[in-house]
């Protein structure tokens, strides 16, 4: 984390010399500038988090400075603190007016510089959080939009061809089979958009049975038995051989977690490879599903930050990744008591485990 930065300008470098003495016992990065206008210079390569101004200095006044730095978008977000001797009302609200944050009055007194500093500096590191934060969704808005703009292309560019032009039969099944795997793309990603919303405002509500993994892992097999052909990919399931123990689940949750993790296997899995989803009954009376990949694997300082919102693993060029199907199955088998990891598999690939209770 980088030091807090604070430009101090005042004409008088004794002055500096107090600041500096008062705020020793702080972390802080402090530069000095004599007038306002190497002020306003020094702000493109030391890009401060606070300016200490002083209001009387020749030439350009600190009110003029104040103003001035204000009026440039680029660092209205800074905090100004006049160092002011003035202490009238009106003097007051000519800073206040400039732009001012906050003034402290000269003669400057330690405890209050160092409470005033600290105020404006937290203020500060607020709006950078908050300004990253709304860059990140601005990026993550792009992404899912050029994400679902993708499949959707795709849709509409098969469907066009399929209206207007006479193919053999085996290129229509080829077709529509493309149509199909970018249609499966849409719907995976705008599900969990919305799952994932009405999970973290805890207004969605689980409908618990009690259901046979045995038959339900079948089912999702069958739903990705398409896509994994494109990609000559074996989809292999290892379920017990004596009668199963029922879990009591939100079935629909259930599976399309399931369907998270094996589209994910899918989409990072090289061709020619299998796909194994493994159920087994521990003597604890938990439940473990394991989706098994020959993919990339996730590296050791991603396995607990993969399952975080927009948390992006093995990068790969042309694979959507957007980082919200994992974030979908951490709420959902949470939610259910259970917990979700990922591990290395031999020699290659990645293991995601799920524990549940039966």
């Amino acid at each position: 984390m980088k030091k807090p930065s604070i430009l101090i300008i005042d004409d008088e470098p004794d002055n500096f010399d107090v600041i500096e003495t008062f705020l020793s016992d702080r972390d802080y990065l402090l530069h000095y500038a004599t007038n306002g206008q190497d002020a306003i210079a020094t702000l493109e390569t030391f890009n401060p988090d606070l300016i200490l101004l002083d209001v009387m200095m020749p030439g350009i006044d600190g009110i003029e400075v104040c103003r001035r730095i204000k009026a440039m978008s680029k660092w209205q977000a800074i905090p100004i603190i006049m160092v002011t001797a003035l202490n009238s009302k009106s003097d007051l609200a000519d800073c206040l007016n400039a732009g001012a944050d906050d003034f402290i009055t000269k003669p400057v007194n330690a405890i209050e510089l160092r409470a005033r500093v600290h105020s404006m500096l937290r203020i500060k590191h607020h709006y950078d959080d908050l300004q990253t934060l709304l860059k990140l969704r601005e990026d993550m808005v792009n992404m899912i939009v050029h994400d679902l703009r993708n499949p959707l292309t795709g849709v509409l560019l098969s469907l066009d061809l399929l209206r207007n032009v006479e193919y053999p039969r085996e290129q229509q099944q080829k077709k529509l089979g493309e149509i199909y795997s970018s249609a499966k793309v849409l719907q995976v990603l705008i599900d969990d958009l919305l799952q994932i919303s009405l999970l973290e405002s805890g207004k969605f509500r689980f409908n618990y049975t009690a259901i046979d993994l045995c038959e339900l892992i079948p089912s999702v097999l069958s739903n990705f038995e398409a896509i994994a052909a494109q990609k000559n990919l074996s989809l292999i399931s290892k379920l017990p051989d004596l009668p199963s123990r029922k879990v009591t689940v939100d079935a629909n949750m259930i599976h399309r977690t399931l369907n998270n993790l094996l589209s994910n296997a899918i989409k990072f899995s090289p061709p020619h490879t299998q796909i194994i989803v493994k159920v087994e009954f521990l003597t604890s009376g938990d439940v473990k599903i394991q989706v098994i990949d020959s993919g990339p694997g996730v590296p050791d300082p991603l396995r607990l930050k993969i399952f975080e919102k927009y948390e992006i693993g093995t990068l790969m060029p042309g694979i959507s990744q957007i980082g919200l199907g994992l974030a979908f199955c951490k709420m959902v088998v949470e939610a259910h008591g259970g917990k979700i990891s990922v591990s290395n598999n031999q020699p290659q690939g990645a293991i995601f485990e799920i524990i549940l209770a039966t």
